[in-house]
This record gives C-alpha cells, structure tokens and sequence, in this order.
C-alpha cells in the first residue's frame, strides 16, 4: 500500500508542479527566463511527468491566454459558467486544443505573437496515442505488481488523465468556488486550503488581478508553494525571475 500512495502521490505533486512552473508560468506567462538547455530539460521532465496526459506547452499556452482574454464569457475555452458539468468542460477544452494542435483552428495572433516554447519531435513523441498507451500501460504494470487490492486500481484513470484532471479542478473550482480580493470583472475566486494543495493554483482571482506576478498568494494566510520553488531555481541561477514593474503597487515584488 505504502508503494501505491507514495507512487500516487509523487505522480500528483510532480505533474502538477510542471502544470504549474512550465505550461502555465512559462509557456503562458513567461514568467521567468532560462536557457535553452534548462528550458530543454524542463520540457522534457514536463512529458515524463504528465506522460499519458501529456499536454503540448505552446497549445496550452495558447488557450491559457485566451482563458485570460476572455474569462468567463463565451469566448473563454474553459469557463465553468458555460456547461452544466465538469466533464463537458473538459471535453470542450481538449477538442480546442486538440483542434490548435493539428492546425485545425487557428487562434488570433495576439495569443501567439508573444514567445511560445516549441520542440516538435518531442511533441510528436509526447502526443501520439502509442506514448499515451505506453505510459498507461506502465502505471497499470505498477500497480499489478504493488497494489494490494484491486480498488487502488480505481486510482488509475487519475494517472491517465491527471494533466487535464488538475487543469480541470482549477479552472472549475477556481471560478466557482471561494472568495475575492479583487473584483476583475470575471468570476475567479482563490480556494482555501485547496490553493495550499494545488501548489497555489487555485488562488486564481489573485493571479487574474495580475497575471504577470508570479507569487499567487497575497493574504498572510495564502501560500503558493510553486512560487517558493521558482524563488529556489532563481537563487540557483537556473531561472531568472522577471521583476514586477516598481511602479505597480498591486502587484508583489519578486525578490
């Protein structure tokens, strides 16, 4: 048992902390600057981790921006205000982004003029459905071999879709659900404690008042546990922070 949870647990934390440090605070954002050789390295951890859930960095960046420019209007590619359900958001969602993958819908282009990372050999490994099924396939095999009951297989579908699943939860429960420190004329809310163990995703009101900070906590009581560790990689040199405007008392410095 112990084997399982730790497996599941290392898988959640891990795909949601590249979810959030890669697709969403780089690849989005831009948060932060790296070399080529760490943003290399980050892409390819972040298809390790994800594996069969596996989301391409510039199709997501593309749509998070969008999530931005249209929050919670028609035009927003995952707003919860439009469907009756979880999972038919999530539909919508990956037939937008499966749509901007293969060219299908082309997105205006102030979504995409600004810096999108993009390695497409990768991509194509990463998003062909044989790598999907081989990832699953390996979490299925663990889980033979160290869960000692079949129910731990209901776990399963998780690690298949946790990419998407935790994707799913922030921007349902983030516009849904919680409180406001800003009004920003869209329905995003910060959830508490679930921000805490969604790595400070879920304080979205607070990174929709402003989407350049990378710090998603404001209140003493809100931590963003993505964030110290961007602060650590900064310390390091690995990643360079990018400073906030010294002029915008809305927003927090990053030193």
């Amino acid at each position: 048992m112990i084997a399982i949870v730790l497996f599941f647990l290392c898988h959640w934390f891990l795909s949601l902390f590249f979810h959030s440090f890669f697709l969403h605070r780089y690849a989005s954002h831009k948060m932060y600057t790296t070399s080529k050789t760490w943003e290399k390295i980050f892409y390819f951890l972040t298809w390790i981790v994800l594996g069969s859930s596996y989301l391409v960095p510039r199709a997501y960046g593309v749509l998070h921006r969008m999530h931005h420019e249209y929050s919670d209007t028609e035009k927003d590619p995952h707003s919860p205000h439009f469907f009756k359900d979880i999972w038919r958001m999530m539909i919508h969602t990956a037939r937008v982004f499966s749509n901007f993958v293969k060219g299908k819908n082309v997105p205006e282009e102030k979504f995409t003029k600004a810096y999108l990372p993009k390695w497409d050999s990768l991509d194509k490994i990463g998003n062909s459905t044989i790598t999907r099924l081989f990832f699953m396939a390996g979490y299925t095999t663990f889980y033979i071999y160290f869960a000692p009951s079949y129910w731990y297989f209901l776990l399963l579908p998780i690690h298949f879709l946790m990419g998407p699943i935790q994707g799913a939860i922030v921007n349902w429960c983030g516009h849904k659900y919680g409180y406001q420190n800003y009004q920003n004329g869209d329905h995003s809310r910060n959830s508490t404690p679930w921000g805490v163990i969604l790595m400070g995703e879920l304080f979205q009101n607070n990174h929709h008042h402003a989407k350049d900070n990378a710090n998603f906590a404001r209140k003493w009581f809100e931590f963003d546990m993505t964030y110290l560790l961007m602060r650590a990689l900064n310390r390091m040199r690995i990643i360079q922070l990018i400073p906030l405007p010294v002029n915008d008392h809305s927003k927090e410095n990053h030193t």
